[in-house]
Order: C-alpha cells, then sequence, then structure tokens
C-alpha cells in the first residue's frame, strides 16, 4: 500500500506551493487539496502562461492526472465557476480529470457579508481576512449547520439554503451591519446570489464522490497521491500566531482530516520555504523590514497577493518560525524558492532567535502578539550573481550554498529542491 505524499508552506502563505505541484505532478497519480478554498492563490507559470488557481488543485493542467477537492475544502460555486471558465480559455475541460468531494463544505454570498461584517465590527483589531466568507463557513461547518456539496444534490437543498441565508442575515443585523450598501464583486447581494445559485449547475457537472473512499482505494491500488496545503503553518488555526490565522487547520495532521487517511498513511512531508519571508494582513512578523531594503523585496520579488492584490509585508528569513513550521508538519525536505529576488543584494540575514526583554529564545512564544520581539540576526555575503540558466544545485553560486546549507543546519532538514524563478522549469533538484 503506498503511502499519501505531502507539500505544504512553512511561512505565512506565498511560498510558491502552485508552481512546485504543477512541477511533481507527473509523479503521482492524484493531485488532493485538503483545506482551504478560495482564500488561496496558487500561481503556475510555463509556455508563456500565467495562471492563478484558488480552489482547484494545481496539478489540473496535466491532463492525464486525477485531481480531488476534499471534504476540508470549502468552495465558493461562483468563484469556482469562474476558475472551471478560465482554465476551459486555456484549453483545459477540469470536468474530465477533477473531482469533487460531497462532503466539502459551500461558501454562501452571506457567508461572504458576515466576513466583511465581523471584520467592520472588529474596528482597529482587523486581522486582514480575505472577505472571501473563509471564517464564517467554517464556523457553520463546526457549528453543524452548514450546507456541503452533496445537499446540493437533496430534494430540501433551496429550503435548507434559504434558512441559513436568513440567520446569516439576522446576525448581520445585530452587528449594526448596512445590508443594503454591502457589494461583492459590485453587485448587490441579490444579484450575487442569483450568480451564485445558477453556478451550482456547474459544479453538479462535475464527479462527485465520496472522496475519503476514493482516496483509500487509490492508496490500496497503489496509486501515488500528493497532497497540496494552501496557506501554511504559521496560519494555522491551532498553531498559529492567533487569532491572525486562518480558520482551517494547515499542517500535515489537517491531511487526515482534510482527505479522510489514517496518520499511517502519510509518506514523505515536503515543506516550502522562501529564502526570505513575507506576510500579507495583520499579525505578528518579528523580522519585518520597514526601510528600503523590504521595499526592495517586496517589488523584486513581485510580493502582491495572488488572491488579494495586497502588497505582502516582507522581511528575512525566520529561523524560529521555520524550525517550529517543520516540527509541528514532520517535514523530512525542504524546498526553498525565490532565492533569485535577492540576486543583486549586497548582504543577506537569517533571523536565528528572538530577543523577547532580557530573554534569548528560539521558540515562538505564547504571546507571540503581545510581547515586542527582536530578532537576533546572523549575516552572509550576498551571491550577487544571476541564477538565470543554472541547472545544477552544484553551479549555484558558493555563497548561496553557504546560506542554503545554514538553513539545512538551522532547521536538521535536508533540501532536495530551490526555485529560482516563477517557470516551472525553473527548479533545481539538489
Amino acid at each position: 500500500m503506498t503511502k499519501v505524499d505531502v507539500l505544504l508552506g512553512l511561512q505565512w502563505g506565498d511560498e510558491g506551493k502552485g508552481k512546485i505541484v504543477d512541477v511533481l505532478t507527473p509523479g503521482y497519480d492524484v493531485i488532493a487539496r485538503f483545506q482551504g478554498g478560495p482564500n488561496a492563490g496558487h500561481t503556475l507559470e510555463f509556455n508563456g502562461i500565467k495562471h492563478v488557481l484558488h480552489i482547484i488543485p494545481s496539478g489540473i493542467f496535466h491532463t492525464d492526472k486525477i485531481n480531488v477537492i476534499g471534504n476540508g475544502v470549502i468552495i465558493e460555486p461562483r468563484i469556482f465557476l469562474q476558475e472551471v471558465q478560465a482554465l476551459a480559455e486555456k484549453g483545459v475541460d477540469a470536468t474530465k480529470n477533477l473531482y469533487v468531494s460531497k462532503k466539502a463544505h459551500l461558501i454562501l454570498p452571506t457567508h461572504r457579508l458576515l466576513d466583511a461584517a465581523n471584520e467592520q465590527a472588529k474596528g482597529n483589531a482587523k486581522i486582514g481576512s480575505t472577505l472571501k466568507g473563509i471564517g464564517p463557513t467554517y464556523t457553520d461547518k463546526i457549528a453543524r449547520c452548514g450546507l456541503r456539496v452533496g445537499d446540493t444534490l437533496e430534494f430540501d437543498f433551496r429550503e435548507r439554503y434559504e434558512m441559513l441565508k436568513a440567520q446569516h442575515l439576522r446576525t448581520a443585523q445585530t452587528l449594526m451591519f448596512d445590508v443594503n450598501s454591502f457589494r461583492i464583486d459590485g453587485m448587490t447581494l441579490e444579484q450575487y446570489e442569483e450568480q451564485w445559485l445558477a453556478s451550482l449547475e456547474t459544479l453538479k457537472r462535475f464527479q462527485l464522490i465520496n472522496s475519503e473512499y476514493f482516496i483509500n482505494r487509490c492508496l490500496r491500488e497503489g496509486k501515488r497521491i500528493l497532497a497540496e496545503g494552501a496557506q501554511a503553518a504559521m496560519l494555522d488555526i491551532d498553531f498559529g500566531s492567533y487569532p491572525f490565522v486562518t480558520s482551517s487547520n494547515t499542517v500535515t495532521a489537517g491531511v487526515c482530516s482534510g482527505l479522510g487517511i489514517a496518520p499511517s498513511s502519510v509518506g514523505r512531508v515536503m515543506g516550502i520555504a522562501k529564502a526570505y519571508c513575507t506576510r500579507v494582513g495583520a499579525g505578528p512578523f518579528p523580522p519585518e523590514l520597514f526601510d528600503e531594503t523590504g521595499s526592495r523585496l517586496c517589488q523584486l520579488g513581485h510580493e502582491f497577493g495572488a488572491t488579494t492584490g495586497r502588497p505582502r509585508r516582507c522581511g528575512w528569513i525566520d529561523i524560529p518560525a521555520l524550525r517550529y513550521a517543520c516540527m509541528l508538519d514532520g517535514v523530512t525536505d525542504l524546498i526553498i524558492t525565490k532565492p533569485d529576488v535577492m540576486n543583486d543584494f549586497e548582504q543577506v540575514r537569517m533571523c536565528t532567535a528572538y530577543k523577547i526583554g532580557d530573554t534569548l529564545t528560539d521558540e515562538i512564544p505564547f504571546e507571540y502578539n503581545a510581547v515586542e520581539i527582536k530578532p537576533q540576526y546572523v549575516d552572509f555575503a550576498g551571491w550577487q550573481q544571476d541564477l538565470s540558466g543554472t541547472a545544477d544545485y552544484a553551479a549555484l553560486p558558493e555563497k548561496l550554498r553557504t546560506y542554503l546549507a545554514a538553513i539545512e543546519r538551522e532547521t536538521g532538514i535536508n533540501i532536495m529542491a530551490v526555485s529560482i524563478s516563477p517557470d516551472r522549469k525553473d527548479v533545481i533538484f539538489k
């Protein structure tokens, strides 16, 4: 019986997971998303094409591979329809190789309304939500009143939909939210709802499956499965910088609940980290740079959210956070992305510890949001060399290899590959 290999982010998201999944897909039979929803933005670039996926797994361009949206994912049907249409424009008929779990929960238009209402109510304490309805949908899931993909096939779906919608509107009123002025993509709630309901028909065209049985059957048949994570470890609902986190388990444990597999079925865990760090939205970010260097990282790295378009906060690589993520995820292999962004830097830095008051620590404190953290840095000479065209790990600049070796030494985990451009062809395996 084969195992499920896992690929997930080790920082605050945006590490380049989509591209790496796309690169690794030829070695697998099934690519499965296990959590998150349209708050994810996985960017693929190849053959002069740039494409962003939000809900659909990143192996979808490989038409001979099966892609699965697992039960732990939440689906916004109108956004799903837009993704399907965008793929069709590039010649990909997703109905042929995309399966959807009947147990995946649906994001309703009023979930998005509640998301906006909750953010408004927080005032200056906003968490930086993507406003895609993620939190309210997972809230309904836990409260056992949510609607799932399989429910759309039932005779009383519309009645249950209207009941949940009414409940959401009552909640919004208690938050003093102006429902009448609320807009989604420039549309009123009623206009958006009409399109949302129509998009359910597209969802029903796909193979709707009991994904836990499907995944385990594939394992018994010896098929190779790659589980694709969204967001990253430092945004995990339990272990991230709470409350500035997402609403799902982004760590390896989420694979078991998000796909319906036993812990013993998990194989390799490949963790992705940038050679520096970024974060979108509010929350602690110890190595954040507020100077010209931070601005250079943002501009050279094109650090703008694939889902929100917001500029990302930028800083040096955070080893305490990376080591913490590797521990939680049981990482067996590291993949480092975007060292090419720092090609022209004379010096690069690595945060190896935190100073809190008079105490030095390499652990993430419980009071992560409430204490002043002074990052402690180790400096490295920049490689100051264009990496374009490099095809062999040994051919990378010596100063870059020194920096990468320090990451291995600090985490105790081997680097299996380095990505040196957004294109799928520029991944160097060690």
